[in-house]
């Protein structure tokens, strides 16, 4: 992410705003916070790729498990949420075109609908963070478990071994990154995520073109069964609207902001699909969760590709913690608010991660949890909610107000249906 938003990041805001913030008034709405903001300076190109870095993520590895959960009929499906989000990301810039004291997405929330909204929006928004932070772990653990099967520590008479050892010892690694407060820095650490997927998918060609693997595999035409899982993890792929208001007000100029958000989207779906294509031809039905897993381990591009995927999620960790240390400092007295107590909450947020990725150790389970309630509320449902409120659009029931009718029942039933079968997997695999 660009420095330009280390200070006006929703990242850096508490779920409640102070009663003192709230001072700007627009015509019959709520009053918002006001915050800070940078110079405008980030260009068009920057904020491109700051916006295919937050669009672009771990979510690559589990579109081959997806395509094969659905059936390549899901693909519809994939285009589908990609255009609604994409759509939602347009009504979000409306929102903040209507109020240029909007700096962060809980903002929107509470232009929209008062504290309350800022809360609504912000619990999701948090609770993303953490559980993708704590998917990060377990995908870690997966995938070192998979290069070193043997691997093992005696801690005090305790055996730890295969996953959970590698889960720890991520967590250890992971655990000063955390402690820097140094956002800028963190964004320049965060941005390797575009090479990151782009070479993650060269790799898995070259595997399979090269090396001996081969498109082997026709796969199912549809798979009514799957469908609920398909569409958790496809939304999963595109739960960065967090992120567009800080791009938003990064940007030099603003106008400009639908034309990004539609490379980004156009790209970073073409990334998809091309993955979710390959994977499923390579492993057919017996793709896992992350496509990583199912490499050959003897050939040299399987080993990069995996590796790169471990680098990607250590980088990306202290950028996801970030937001939720800073809303809970944010909720302690004055006096507690120092180094010594802003590493102690890091410290204790990795570790309750670290217990939750080793009491769940499901990456696709979670993923398409995560995707099937929080990615849908906040990305699709939230913010045709907050626009419909903000623009008083619902008053006039037109052409515009039926498509967004249309999409927030749409992401109601992905969000029941998905979240159902999402919550099942994990109780059976308990």
């Amino acid at each position: 992410m660009s420095e330009k938003h280390s200070n006006t990041s929703s990242f850096n805001v508490p779920l409640l705003a102070e009663h003192g913030e709230l001072a700007h008034t627009i015509q019959d709405h709520k009053t918002i916070a006001s915050h800070s903001s940078d110079q405008d300076t980030v260009s068009f190109f920057c904020t491109y790729l700051n916006g295919l870095n937050a669009i672009a993520g771990v979510g690559i590895l589990s579109v081959p498990y997806a395509l094969a959960s659905g059936g390549w009929l899901s693909l519809v499906l994939l285009f589908g949420i990609a255009t609604a989000a994409f759509y939602t990301g347009t009504l979000m810039k409306r929102c903040m075109d209507m109020n240029s004291n909007i700096r962060t997405y809980p903002d929107i929330g509470e232009l929209a609908f008062g504290k309350t909204g800022r809360l609504i929006v912000s619990l999701p928004m948090y609770t993303e963070l953490y559980l993708v932070s704590t998917g990060f772990l377990i995908l870690e653990g997966d995938n070192l478990s998979n290069l070193f099967p043997n691997a093992k520590v005696q801690v005090a008479g305790l055996a730890i071994e295969g996953k959970k050892f590698f889960v720890i010892l991520v967590s250890l690694i992971i655990l000063p990154t955390v402690w820097l407060d140094n956002m800028r820095l963190l964004s320049y650490v965060s941005a390797s995520g575009v090479f990151a997927s782009t070479f993650i998918i060269l790799s898995i060609t070259w595997t399979a073109t090269f090396d001996g693997v081969g498109f082997h595999h026709k796969g199912t035409l549809l798979n009514w069964n799957g469908l609920p899982t398909a569409v958790s993890l496809y939304a999963f792929c595109y739960c960065a609207h967090p992120v567009f208001p800080t791009l938003y007000n990064s940007m030099r100029s603003k106008h400009s902001f639908s034309n990004v958000l539609l490379g980004c989207f156009l790209l970073t779906t073409a990334g998809y699909v091309y993955m979710a294509i390959i994977g499923y031809l390579m492993f057919g039905d017996e793709v896992k969760s992350q496509v990583t897993l199912n490499l050959p381990l003897n050939k040299v591009s399987s080993k990069l590709a995996i590796y790169i995927t471990l680098v990607n999620p250590i980088s990306k960790f202290a950028m996801m913690t970030t937001p939720i240390t800073n809303a809970l400092k944010d909720l302690l007295p004055g006096r507690y608010k120092n180094r010594v107590t802003s590493i102690f909450v890091s410290t204790v947020l990795v570790m309750s991660t670290t217990i939750v990725a080793l009491a769940f150790p499901f990456f696709g389970s979670l993923v398409s949890l995560v995707g099937a309630f929080l990615s849908v509320t906040a990305s699709i449902l939230l913010p045709c909610l907050c626009y419909l409120k903000i623009s008083g659009t619902y008053r006039n029931f037109g052409y515009e107000t039926v498509c967004i009718v249309i999409i927030i029942m749409a992401a109601i039933a992905m969000e029941i249906s998905g979240t159902y079968t999402s919550f099942m997997e994990i109780v059976h695999r308990l």
